[in-house]
């Protein structure tokens, strides 16, 4: 059973966080060195939490560096043996951890957190301390207002992305730039790989590539990239939809935008997702859900990942929502945006079946509101995801695979889970920080590949179209069916189609013909 210790001041006392590493829960130390920060105050409290990402670790050779998973630091930034240090220590160097400090004020008396705050009432990360346990808890310590002192941000701008300048506390002199709320509130790290990313400007570069396009070349483009990104998303789930049935999702993608994000939408896009409903429960889930396999021979679920309880749908779709409108009137950036929002409605799994492709429609919902993507065209993100799947598995994978020690769960009579303890906050403050990442990888692509891409071979297709018009006075759908064929087949026409569908042609018409589409496509 997975449990909540109750820590008191006297067994806090006794506490020793500090420890030698080299290899930490299978995973390797860059080098021997002393464990601090939310690490070894999860391991050393019991705390029911994954650890986070990127780990804090005191070097014995008096070096600072980062490398994946790890921030190095020097001897001289080792935090005393105590909670408050290592309180301290994280806050500084590792950020805010909604989740840790929510499971933390679980586990310690309120007497603890009291004391904390009153040994150094002014300091920044006391009021920090002070302010998040009352925002997370909702019970207000025995403490009276602070009367002075300048207002501190609570997120630190070199480490998280905040929402911009913030609310102030005048009870804390703590200004809340947190970018959610309470009943939902990712956070992301700011990372190297997202610093460039935003200071690329996908968006304006995207503007600037479109700008050149003619209108009619630009007008196909949307459509031709609009079924492309229909169809993705259906194979990303493991499915090969009819043209009518990828074309009428299209269509839906094409409106992206256009609606207000609440419960009721999501359960709109449901209803189109979902076709035939005689074997699936349409709107919000009233039982447990998970993604994963049943063993073949008993039907006990093997979960991939577990779907928050469905009697915390409410609170969390709730948040979500209200989130996605603070979020939508801040200075968060949109992929920020759409990879906290998405990712988050996924990790949820609010429905039975269709979280997938609503989750994919989020992306371009939140992108195209924010005017991310150029009007009348939609990214083809699930594209990308398509071209990256394994990656893909591995972000989703990356929290839930590591949350399935923290839920305690049973089979049911039909072979689904029931989950037993609560989970909430487990979907309400993750560390979307590998999802942005992931995220901004897909836009990348599909602004400098894939869009330049298929407006260079629509460009193609005219120019070759327009040579066939002049010479051969083709219709349209045998002009569309030879350059398919060519296409197909490196440039060449094939001997069956040759003696078939093109048997009009003489061998010099479709070795000129040949010649030329080479000439146009090689370009």
């Amino acid at each position: 059973m997975i449990s909540n210790k109750r820590f008191s001041r006297e067994i806090m006392e006794k506490t020793n966080f500090l420890q030698k590493i080299s290899v930490f829960h299978g995973r390797q130390a860059p080098e021997k060195g002393t464990l601090v920060g939310y690490g070894t105050l999860i391991e050393t409290l019991g705390l029911p939490i994954p650890f986070p990402n990127t780990l804090a670790l005191i070097s014995d050779k008096r070096r600072q560096y980062k490398v994946p998973g790890w921030i190095v630091l020097t001897p001289r930034h080792k935090p005393q043996d105590s909670l408050y240090n290592n309180l301290v220590f994280s806050i500084k160097y590792e950020g805010i951890n909604l989740l840790f400090f929510k499971k933390l004020f679980e586990s310690v008396d309120e007497i603890i957190i009291e004391e904390m705050v009153m040994s150094e009432p002014l300091s920044l990360f006391s009021r920090r301390i002070w302010f998040l346990y009352e925002w997370l808890t909702q019970r207000t310590l025995t403490i009276p207002d602070l009367k002075e002192g300048n207002y501190i941000p609570l997120l630190d701008e070199k480490l998280q992305y905040t929402k911009g300048k913030g609310d102030n506390s005048p009870r804390h002199r703590v200004r809340n730039n947190l970018p959610g709320t309470r009943d939902f509130c990712p956070l992301v790290s700011r990372s190297e790989k997202l610093e460039k990313y935003i200071k690329e400007d996908l968006s304006k570069k995207t503007t600037g590539l479109l700008s050149k396009v003619h209108k009619d070349i630009l007008l196909r483009t949307s459509a031709f990239l609009l079924l492309k990104d229909s169809k993705a998303s259906f194979y990303i789930e493991g499915e090969t939809p009819s043209s009518s049935r990828a074309m009428r999702w299209g269509k839906v993608m094409g409106q992206a935008g256009n609606r207000p994000l609440s419960k009721e939408e999501l359960l709109r896009l449901q209803q189109i997702v979902i076709e035939d409903d005689r074997f699936i429960k349409k709107g919000f889930r009233k039982e447990g859900g998970f993604v994963g396999e049943h063993d073949r021979n008993t039907g006990e679920p093997i979960p991939e990942h577990i779907s928050a309880r469905w009697q915390d749908l409410d609170i969390l779709l709730d948040g979500l929502v209200r989130t996605d409108s603070l979020l939508e009137k801040s200075e968060f950036h949109p992929v920020l945006t759409a990879a906290v929002i998405s990712f988050g409605f996924v990790y949820i799994h609010p429905f039975v079946d269709g979280n997938g492709r609503i989750h994919r429609y989020l992306i371009h919902h939140i992108l195209a509101k924010r005017k991310f993507t150029p009007q009348g065209i939609i990214f083809p993100v699930s594209a990308a995801i398509l071209d990256r799947i394994d990656d893909y598995r591995k972000i989703l994978e990356s929290y839930s695979h590591p949350l399935l020690d923290f839920i305690e769960w049973e089979t049911t009579k039909y072979h689904n889970v029931k989950v037993l303890n609560d989970t909430a906050d487990y979907y309400k403050y993750y560390d979307a920080t590998l999802q942005a990442e992931y995220l901004f990888d897909c836009i990348e692509c599909t602004v400098n590949k894939i869009i330049p891409a298929e407006v260079s071979f629509l460009k193609n297709y005219e120019q070759m179209k327009a040579w066939l018009d002049d010479n051969y006075e083709m219709p349209d759908k045998t002009v569309a069916m030879l350059i398919r064929f060519l296409q197909q087949n490196n440039g060449t026409l094939s001997i069956r189609a040759r003696t078939r569908e093109f048997s009009a042609l003489t061998d010099d018409e479709i070795s000129l013909i040949e010649k030329q589409y080479q000439r146009i496509f090689s370009n």
